[in-house]
């Protein structure tokens, strides 16, 4: 079995597969997301204390949840291609990036939206908020690093340094609001404890959660195909590929 899914390390192999199941991840999100987003916009109960401001938690939640999984990910990533020295690791942690990045913004901007009506201002220099700022910056410095840097092979291993150091931010993100007194709330799910929302609610997120995970991989994929192209476009394997 190890032997079977290790062959897809190689480019070569990974490019036709990953352009197979593109189209069944992005149908997997556009029918996940209307689900959760009709669970959450119509089904899910008004919060009586927030009102109706509270169901921006739909976006902004599975938003946060990818900020941080994707750049753990794309550590991983890294961490593969500077130990192993394997090409398709360090495109995908490229590939992975840009999602990451989208889904931190997302984050940040639906936060703002969210703190408004309930802390009264867009944006305060809270714990969870700046470490998520950062992560947003770590975000843009690995993509602005490797753009910067025209040996491929340097772009890759300095960004992946990059990436790696920059993980050590995702716990604090985590943990801020148990490490500091914070104006964000703390965590509604959690694997320790029952989840202190409604069960609509949680279902609702859990899926649009899900729908953002299937996203991410199906963008991830297209990406990556791009970089390959980009990459190995004299290699002969490509070369037989495009003219077939």
């Amino acid at each position: 079995m190890v032997g079977k899914l290790w062959k897809y390390a190689s480019p070569q192999a990974f490019y036709p597969l990953a352009g197979a199941l593109a189209p069944w991840f992005f149908a997997a999100a556009a029918v996940l997301g209307a689900i959760g987003l009709y669970i959450g916009l119509w089904l899910a109960p008004t919060d009586f204390q927030q009102g109706d401001a509270y169901r921006i938690i739909f976006l902004h939640v599975p938003a946060a949840w990818m900020s941080m999984f994707l750049y753990v990910v794309m550590a991983f990533w890294c961490g593969v291609g500077l130990s192993m020295n394997t090409r398709l690791s360090f495109m995908m942690a490229q590939a992975l990036a840009p999602t990451g990045a989208m889904f931190t913004f997302l984050a940040l901007w639906t936060g703002s939206l969210w703190g408004k009506p309930t802390w009264g201002t867009w944006w305060v220099w809270d714990a969870r908020l700046t470490s998520e700022l950062i992560l947003l910056f770590l975000y843009v410095g690995f993509l602005s690093l490797h753009a910067a840097i025209d040996d491929v092979r340097r772009a890759d291993r300095a960004a992946a340094l990059l990436a790696l150091i920059g993980v050590i931010n995702v716990p604090i993100i985590y943990f801020s609001v148990k490490w500091w007194n914070t104006l964000h709330q703390g965590a509604s799910v959690s694997l320790a404890r029952a989840p202190s929302m409604a069960a609509t609610m949680l279902l609702g997120m859990l899926i649009m959660a899900l729908a953002a995970w299937m996203y991410a991989i199906a963008v991830s994929f297209v990406r990556v195909r791009a970089i390959i192209l980009e990459r190995e476009a004299e290699a002969d394997w490509m070369r037989d590929t495009e003219a077939a």
